[in-house]
C-alpha cells in the first residue's frame, strides 16, 4: 500500500499525536504484514492485510475503526495469534488491528475481587499479578505463558481446570468495546448480582471479533487455590476409563483437573520418557483436587478407579510427587512433536477440538480410534474428561497430497461423529474459519438466521472479521 492511499493519509493524520508517531502504530513492510496474516490454525489459508495497526489505546482503536468504516476497509481483530480456528486469519486488502500492545493492568479491586485490564495482557501474567493479593483468575488455556484476555474473551477459551472453575465466560463482568463504525460503549457491570437488560457482555465472549473489538475488561477473581495433589491411573479398555469418570463424577467428587490421554497418547509420553506411564494402556487418566483434604479426596478416586479397572494407579502424598504426574499432560505437546520429527518430510499436527456428552467420552474415542485405522493416520486423543471436551490431534505429513487429504477427511469424519453423539463442535476454540460450515450443520435454521441478524445488527456493512463464525 503506497503512502498517500485514503486510509493511510487519514490513519496518519488521526494517529498524528501518538507518541511514536503514526509510523509506530501503522506497518506496510511486507515481514510485518506476513507475520500478522494468520493465527496457528492448518486447513485456513489467509488472506494478504494492507496494513497492520498495533495501537496503544482504545482512543486510537476507535480512530482507526471509523476511518476503516467510512472507507469500507474490513478490520480483523488479533491478538497474540494462538487460535486455533482461524479467526484471526486477515483477509485479502484488510486492516489487521492487533491489540497486544494495550497491555496494562489498569486495577486490582482485592474488596470487590475483581481486576480491570486491556486486552493485550497475557493470561498468565494477569494470575501472576493478582497472585500478590492472593487472589487467582482461574482460566488457564494450554497457551496461558503467550495468549491474551483480548483473545481468550473473543474465543471463549477455556482450560484444564474449567471441569472445577469454570471457562473464561464465567469470569467477564464487563467489557469496554468499539463496535465497527468506531464508536464505543461499555457492557457489564461492577456488581456481584445484575440483571438489567439483555446480557450484551455474554454475547461479546466468544464472537471472535465480528462484533466489536474489546478494549477494556473487567473480571471477576476468586481466592487464591489451595494446594493441591494428583493422582495417575491406566486402563486396560477405553470403557473402563469411561466408567471410572463416571464413578468419580456420580460420588460428587469435584476435580480441579480431570484429563484423559487415549492408547496412542499415552504412549508417546511413555516413548517420550515419562518414568510413571507404562506403555500398552488404553488409557490415562490424570485427577487433581484441591479440596480441603486433598490426599482423602484422592484415596477415594484411588478406589473408584481400581474398581474400573485400573491396572497402573499412582497417587501422590507430596507436591513434587503431584507436579511430576501433572507433568504427563503437559508433556503431551513435546512427546507429540517428538513423534512428528520421526516422519519426515513436513509434518503437522492439527489439533482438533469437539465436546461430547460425558457419558459418551468412551464411545467417541473408540470411534476416533477407527476413523484413525481407517485413513491409516496417527491420531492422539487427549483432553478434559471431566467435561467431555477432547483435542484429537490429527499428526500427518502435510507435504503428501495424499496424507494430507485424508487428514482433511479424518477431521470431517471426527466432526460428523461428535454431532452425531449429540455433541458441539468445539468446546473452547472457536468457530473461525475452520468450522463455519459445521457450525452451519450444528444449528437449526431459525438459530443460524438469529445469528445472521446479530451480525448484521452490530455490523451492517459486514466489515468486522468478516467471514469468520457465520456467513452474512
Amino acid at each position: 500500500m503506497s503512502s498517500d492511499t485514503p486510509l493511510l493519509s487519514r490513519l496518519r493524520a488521526l494517529l498524528a499525536d501518538a507518541e511514536g508517531g503514526p509510523d509506530s502504530i501503522l506497518y506496510t513492510d511486507s515481514e510485518t504484514l506476513a507475520a500478522h496474516s494468520r493465527d496457528s490454525a492448518p486447513f485456513s489459508e489467509p488472506g494478504t492485510p494492507a496494513v497492520v495497526a498495533l495501537p496503544r489505546t482504545a482512543e486510537q482503536v476507535e480512530h482507526i475503526m471509523r476511518t476503516a468504516y467510512a472507507l469500507d476497509v474490513p478490520v480483523v481483530p488479533q491478538g497474540a495469534r494462538t487460535g486455533l480456528a482461524g479467526a484471526a486469519n486477515a483477509v485479502d486488502g484488510c486492516l489487521v488491528l492487533n491489540t497486544s500492545r494495550m497491555n496494562r493492568i489498569l486495577e486490582i479491586d482485592p474488596a470487590n475481587r475483581l481486576v480491570r485490564c486491556e486486552p493485550g495482557v497475557v493470561t498468565k501474567q494477569l494470575n501472576d499479578a493478582v497472585a500478590e493479593h492472593s487472589l487467582t483468575y482461574p482460566p488457564d488455556p494450554a497457551s496461558w505463558e503467550r495468549c491474551t484476555i483480548g483473545g481468550n474473551i473473543a474465543t471463549g477459551a477455556g482450560g484444564i481446570c474449567c471441569v472445577k472453575y469454570g471457562v473464561t465466560a464465567d469470569y467477564v463482568l464487563g467489557l469496554d468495546l468499539v463496535l465497527p463504525d468506531g464508536r464505543r460503549t461499555r457492557t457489564g457491570r461492577d456488581t456481584a448480582k445484575g440483571v438489567a437488560g439483555y446480557d450484551l457482555t455474554r454475547l461479546m465472549v466468544g464472537s471472535e471479533g465480528t462484533l466489536a473489538v474489546v478494549v477494556g475488561a473487567t473480571l471477576a477473581l476468586r481466592p487464591a487455590r489451595p494446594p493441591a495433589l494428583a493422582l495417575l491411573a491406566q486402563f486396560p479398555s477405553l470403557t473402563a476409563a469411561g466408567d471410572a469418570v463416571a464413578a468419580i463424577t456420580a460420588a460428587g467428587h469435584v476435580p480441579s483437573a480431570l484429563e484423559l490421554l487415549d492408547r496412542a497418547t499415552s504412549q508417546a509420553v511413555a516413548d517420550y520418557g515419562h518414568p510413571l506411564l507404562h506403555p500398552g494402556s488404553a488409557a490415562t487418566l490424570i485427577v487433581e483436587s484441591d479440596a480441603g483434604d486433598p490426599l482423602r479426596d484422592l484415596h477415594t478416586m484411588d478406589l473408584l478407579c481400581k474398581g474400573a479397572g485400573a491396572q497402573n494407579v499412582v497417587t501422590s502424598t507430596t507436591t513434587e510427587e503431584s507436579r511430576q504426574i501433572i507433568e504427563a499432560r503437559r508433556l503431551v505437546t513435546p512427546a507429540l512433536g517428538a513423534f512428528a520429527a520421526t516422519l519426515g518430510g513436513k509434518p503437522t499436527a492439527f489439533i482438533e477440538d469437539v465436546a461430547v456428552p460425558r457419558s459418551e467420552l468412551a464411545k467417541f474415542i473408540g470411534t476416533i480410534e477407527e476413523i484413525a485405522a481407517r485413513y491409516r493416520l496417527r491420531i492422539f486423543t487427549l483432553g478434559h474428561a471431566g467435561d467431555g471436551n477432547l483435542h484429537p490431534t490429527v499428526v500427518f505429513d502435510e507435504s503428501d497430497p495424499d496424507e494430507f487429504r485424508r487428514a482433511q477427511t479424518a477431521y470431517d469424519d471426527i466432526m460428523a461423529a461428535g454431532l452425531a453423539l449429540g455433541g458441539t463442535s468445539t468446546g473452547e476454540h472457536g468457530i473461525g474459519i475452520l468450522k463455519r460450515d459445521w457450525l452451519a450443520r450444528e444449528l437449526d435454521p431459525v438459530a443460524l438466521e438469529l445469528h445472521r441478524g446479530l451480525k448484521r445488527l452490530f455490523d451492517p456493512k459486514n466489515l468486522l472479521n468478516p467471514g469468520k463464525v457465520v456467513a452474512a
